[in-house]
């Protein structure tokens, strides 16, 4: 008697694909953007548990502000009120820099609680989640961008441009820190606590904020110190937005700013992703 034996369609009875298994499309643009949309949400949506974030990004750029105008605005401009004009939009660069600290620890701080290993078993792209997080980080950077306006303008401070000029010198700023926190996001996913990954982070950003113009003219600093300022890309974006918010030179150093924003997004979310990868 012939035994007659059925292959199934499309490979043989042992390697069958599973028909019900959910298939992975990480290289669809439009589930990538869905995914890390759905995870900037879950990013903000921390911030009802975790509203002390608000009170830091609200207060350090004040503290920031009334420390340097009224301490030395008199010694460095002659005029707590010139030196105001010149100082804030470098608080604006600065606030964001420092604030970025927080995307590199609450990554560090997601990955030793086992929440990435769960983004792992499910079927998004691999990057999402840490896009999802940058991108929730900038966008709380708003509400620290808005009490420096408003704090700012009630002790004093005006706009010498158009509303239109305002918007180009926030949307610039927003766009550095989101290239900066992937700079902050590799050491979250490379260093697995979060107080050294906060410590190392300060170490980079202080000769990143101070070394820079924001604080003092490059004219007024000694040789040595002017080729590091000449050269940081903090520089450029303060300056850029000074001149966007109260006039002066601003295409040159705003076209330097999206070329340093772009060089740190090329170098650095391909070196996040690869550690992530290593890590999880």
């Amino acid at each position: 008697m012939t035994t007659t034996t059925v292959r199934p369609a499309g490979g043989t009875s042992d390697h069958a694909p599973d028909r019900g298994a959910p298939v992975r499309r990480a290289n669809d643009p439009t589930a990538f953007v869905r995914h890390t949309l759905t995870l900037t949400w879950r990013s903000l949506v921390k911030l009802r548990k975790q509203s002390e974030q608000l009170i830091d990004l609200t207060l350090q750029p004040i503290l920031f502000t009334v420390m340097f105008v009224y301490l030395f605005g008199g010694a460095i401009e002659g005029s707590t009120h010139d030196y105001l004009q010149f100082i804030l939009p470098g608080i604006l660069v600065q606030t964001v820099v420092f604030a970025s600290v927080g995307t590199g620890v609450g990554l560090c701080t997601d990955m030793s609680t086992g929440v990435f290993d769960r983004f792992r078993s499910l079927p998004i792209s691999r990057i999402a989640p840490l896009a999802g997080t940058v991108l929730g980080d900038v966008l709380r950077f708003l509400v620290a961008i808005t009490s420096v306006f408003v704090f700012g303008t009630i002790i004093g401070f005006r706009f010498g441009t158009n509303v239109f000029a305002v918007a180009a010198a926030v949307g610039l700023v927003l766009v550095f820190a989101f290239a900066f926190c992937w700079v902050a996001a590799l050491l979250g996913v490379t260093i697995k606590q979060p107080r050294t990954v906060q410590g190392v982070s300060f170490l980079m950003m202080f000769p990143l904020t101070f070394g820079s113009n924001l604080f003092a003219k490059t004219s007024t600093m000694p040789g040595w110190l002017q080729a590091w300022v000449k050269v940081n890309p903090v520089t450029e974006v303060t300056t850029a937005s000074r001149g966007l918010l109260t006039g002066g030179p601003v295409a040159h150093h705003a076209v330097m700013s999206l070329v340093w924003a772009a060089g740190l997004m090329l170098v650095f979310i391909p070196l996040t992703l690869r550690a992530y990868n290593r890590r999880v």
